[in-house]
């Protein structure tokens, strides 16, 4: 890790509200989970009295299950982000070039910074168009946070077939994939996959997640990644989460509809990026503080995004239940 860039680095600002009291569109999280995840979570509270078993075998299968490759291919974490710095910490060294999305989630750059590398950022939407041999690494958040769109899944491959020519490795962050109908690259040759428990099972606090990785960089990610990287109970309730994919489609139909319906109701007031992603983004004539304070005082809480790079007008919204989406639209006049 670079001593440079931790001496001149600071936080990245997320979405979250600790205040039980209002009610949080800020952070994109399920506000539900799959039943039996709290027994499943007690039962292995009493196992965790010893040390986690370190192949992680139930979590891999399960992971690998879900999408679609082998145990072996998987790379558990405590959540992607996770996983994602110790990808950086394997694939870059100090000066490398890595091309990142613009607007999109601020974490990337400060991982890579801290690792030593130099990042370049391309608009999201122009990122696939770029010469991967110009780069070490490339990072694509798909669905993009926070302006929701996906890329076009065959678009998506042959860049990923570009870069595997050009020797430099894809990640590409799947933490919202789940709440669209578009295939994963898990298990694609030169791809590394990050995926996450957060977002589709509604667990932020569990810190679970997992790579997928394919080759000798499968190889040496496992062997950097920190012994029992995963808790006890965060791999238990995980492997019971992923195995529930009715319960993964039963959102996915409810995300849809509602986005559907909120944005509707919206566009009288903001202007709606489109989003395949479980939040929108709205951009707003009106200062976005006063926006934000006017909701809050209501009880609503919406993310300011213009701490997002290049964002200046906007703010995101998660998508909720439906009584939950009423109250924020009645929050914000729509």
């Amino acid at each position: 890790m670079n001593s440079e860039a931790i001496d001149s680095l600071t936080r990245v600002p997320h979405g979250g509200e600790t205040d039980p009291q209002l009610l949080d569109f800020s952070a994109n999280t399920n506000p539900r989970s799959p039943s039996g995840a709290v027994s499943v979570y007690d039962a292995a509270l009493s196992a965790a009295r010893r040390y986690p078993a370190d192949d992680y075998c139930e979590f891999r299968a399960a992971a690998a299950d879900y999408v679609g490759v082998t145990g072996n291919e998987i790379i558990p974490s405590p959540g992607s982000l996770a996983g994602m710095r110790l990808l950086f910490s394997v694939v870059i060294d100090d000066g490398d070039s890595v091309a990142l999305p613009t607007p999109s989630f601020g974490e990337y750059g400060r991982e890579i910074k801290l690792q030593g590398g130099e990042p370049t950022y391309i608009a999201h939407d122009e990122l696939l168009d770029i010469d991967p041999a110009d780069y070490e690494l490339v990072v694509v958040c798909n669905p993009n946070n926070p302006t929701g769109d996906a890329y076009d899944p065959g678009v998506l491959r042959h860049f990923a077939d570009r870069c595997a020519d050009a020797d430099t490795v894809l990640c590409v962050d799947e933490a919202f994939l789940d709440f669209t109908e578009h295939p994963s690259l898990a298990g694609t040759p030169g791809v590394v996959v990050a995926r996450s428990l957060t977002k589709i099972f509604g667990f932020p606090g569990l810190r679970a997640g997992f790579l997928v990785a394919t080759g000798d960089l499968r190889d040496r990610l496992d062997v950097a990644r920190p012994t029992w990287t995963l808790s006890t109970p965060a791999a238990a309730v995980g492997a019971h989460c992923l195995k529930d994919t009715e319960f993964v489609e039963e959102t996915r139909q409810r995300v849809t509809a509602e986005r559907d319906r909120m944005r509707e109701r919206l566009e009288t007031r903001f202007r709606v990026a489109p989003s395949e992603a479980p939040f929108l983004l709205c951009e707003t004539d009106r200062p976005v503080a006063d926006v934000v304070d006017a909701a809050r005082d209501r009880g609503v809480v919406v993310r300011d995004a213009t701490t997002f790079r290049g964002l200046d007008s906007h703010i995101r919204v998660a998508v909720k239940r439906s009584h939950q989406n009423d109250r924020l639209l009645a929050a914000l006049d729509v």
